[in-house]
């Protein structure tokens, strides 16, 4: 029995570590970015920690709008250990999602993060489906956070009257992003409107704290 159960705390504490980012071996490991890549790892390598700078750890990508100018009037920036050197072996990426009234952010997931959703500016509804096809939507002021896990389709839309501007941090230095639109559906301006109404309609229902219950997006 002991046995047994040393085996599988064991087996436990291993399937965690495979499943996290790796964890830091020494304070900064800023991403070496010049010269061609010759060995390939899961990650980045690491800048010389004599060469390494101040401005390795700041980024203003994020500062300036997205093009919001196209089919879903949204856009979403994502600043990566890729071209934010400070971020490498952090097991931390961001993002930021610009909305026009009306912009949609068309289902999809991230297979290797979860994401901490954060309304900077606007009004926008959020939500997510779980395995059992059941959603969770709130509808998110200035200041307020939503969670989407790992894994699961997530959504949000403009709920308000002027654009909106939302900061995200995800939990892994390359979360990955399955867009399930562009996989596998084919849409026009009927369709996405249909979507938003349906998304829209649902947040008028929100009755408590704990999410909506048995509500879908099926059938849109």
């Amino acid at each position: 029995m002991n046995s047994a159960l040393f085996f599988c705390i064991f087996l436990s504490t291993c399937i965690n570590i495979c499943l996290a980012d790796t964890d830091n071996l020494q304070d900064t490991c800023a991403t070496a970015t010049t010269g061609k890549q010759t060995v390939f790892i899961n990650g980045f390598p690491c800048k010389n920690p004599n060469s390494i700078v101040a401005s390795d750890f700041k980024s203003s990508k994020l500062s300036s709008p997205g093009d919001t100018d196209n089919f879903l009037h949204s856009s979403v920036t994502f600043n990566t250990a890729a071209d934010f050197p400070g971020l490498n072996t952090l097991g931390l990426s961001i993002a930021r999602t610009d909305l026009e009234v009306s912009g949609l952010m068309m289902p999809h997931s991230h297979p290797r993060a979860s994401e901490m959703f954060f309304v900077s500016t606007g009004v926008v509804i959020a939500g997510f489906i779980d395995t059992q096809n059941k959603l969770f939507q709130k509808t998110l002021q200035p200041g307020e956070v939503f969670v989407f896990p790992q894994g699961l389709l997530h959504f949000c839309v403009n709920n308000g009257f002027n654009s909106a501007v939302v900061f995200s941090v995800l939990n892994s230095q390359n979360p990955g992003t399955v867009n399930i639109a562009d996989a596998m559906l084919e849409f026009d301006d009927d369709t996405l409107n249909k979507l938003v109404r349906k998304i829209k309609s649902v947040a008028a229902l929100e009755v408590n704290a704990h999410g909506i219950q048995n509500a879908t997006l099926t059938g849109f």
